[in-house]
């Protein structure tokens, strides 16, 4: 729906979609306490066929681009890979999923068959004591494993790094050599004010500066341009391999945002940064849906500046 633009110009054509709020994690920049409660997830969980639908009648609508997979931990919902070839049976190639990796290595087969083109692994360290810091769970081998099983089913992977101010800081280096001696794609991320450090991130903030001097002691770089829509600012190293950034505090994106967020109830938000959820889930007619979507746009902000939601909740 070309008519769907605010006033910068922005609309919808990446649709990402929470498939449930539960995860067999705890990273602590999500949640406070741990939450997994596995009885929950039925009652919390749309259906293969309900997801579909209302996939569906987005697509219709926005022409979608991108459909990325999220949660919670996404490879916990049953019949994904299904969910996968439903949604490319929609006409919509390029599908995404980001996960913690855990369960990669023994799924990956079968959601590449299903469809799924590109992966982001989160991966905050590769020492153990500080993965377990960041993720309250042992396991990082697991991870590695899924990550590296992942390339070699050919899929498109990237590792995404959320930094915390001592607490894995000092893992930059080693996640970066990491992924350039396997030759992966990786994304180190500022620790955004959602959930439980609303208002309450500083403490723990480690800017895209810091990162660029951490990374510059070893490395020689070059900033790259920054693609509309892109999260992340690239850099180049002078041995030519590249990373990124993303620094929504102090290099916000917002003013060329086009995705669109559906979570585990059907609500969408037009924002990273709502706490208002928007019923699409019953709607029947397509002036609703539309009217709905409109109510979504006007969300979208200049600035990110977080909500109380988690990232558990409307997806991370």
């Amino acid at each position: 729906m070309d008519k769907l633009k605010d006033p910068l110009g922005r609309s919808f054509r990446v649709l990402r979609v929470s498939l449930l709020d539960t995860c067999n994690f705890a990273c602590t920049y999500c949640v406070c306490e741990d939450p997994l409660i596995p009885e929950k997830m039925a009652e919390t969980t749309l259906s293969v066929g309900e997801l579909i639908r209302l996939i569906s009648n987005l697509h219709e609508t926005l022409n979608l681009q991108t459909v990325r997979l999220t949660g919670g931990e996404p490879l916990l919902y049953p019949d994904l890979a299904a969910l996968i070839a439903g949604i490319r049976s929609l006409g919509i190639r390029d599908i995404k999923m980001t996960t913690n990796g855990f369960l990669l290595a023994r799924k990956i087969e079968a959601l590449k068959r299903g469809g799924l083109r590109s992966i982001n692994v989160s991966l905050d360290a590769l020492d153990e004591e500080r993965f377990f810091r960041m993720t309250r769970r042992m396991g990082v081998a697991r991870v590695v494993e899924g990550i590296l099983a992942a390339k070699e089913a050919g899929v498109d992977v990237k590792i995404n790094t959320v930094v915390m101010r001592g607490e894995n800081d000092n893992e930059i280096l080693p996640l970066l050599d990491f992924a350039f001696r396997h030759g992966l794609k990786i994304r180190f991320l500022e620790l955004m004010g959602m959930g439980h450090l609303h208002g309450n991130a500083d403490g723990k903030f480690f800017s895209k500066q810091a990162m660029l001097t951490n990374i510059a002691s070893r490395y020689l770089v070059r900033e790259l341009a920054k693609r509309p829509g892109e999260t992340a600012t690239y850099y180049r190293t002078a041995c030519g391999n590249s990373f990124g950034i993303i620094a929504n505090e102090s290099q916000p994106f917002c003013s060329d945002c086009n995705r669109l967020r559906l979570d585990v109830k059907g609500n969408i938000y037009g924002c990273l940064s709502s706490n208002v959820p928007i019923a699409i889930a019953d709607i029947t007619t397509q002036k609703g849906l539309e009217a709905s979507l409109c109510a979504a746009l006007a969300q979208k902000q200049l600035k990110f500046s977080g909500s109380e939601l988690s990232m558990l909740t409307i997806g991370g």
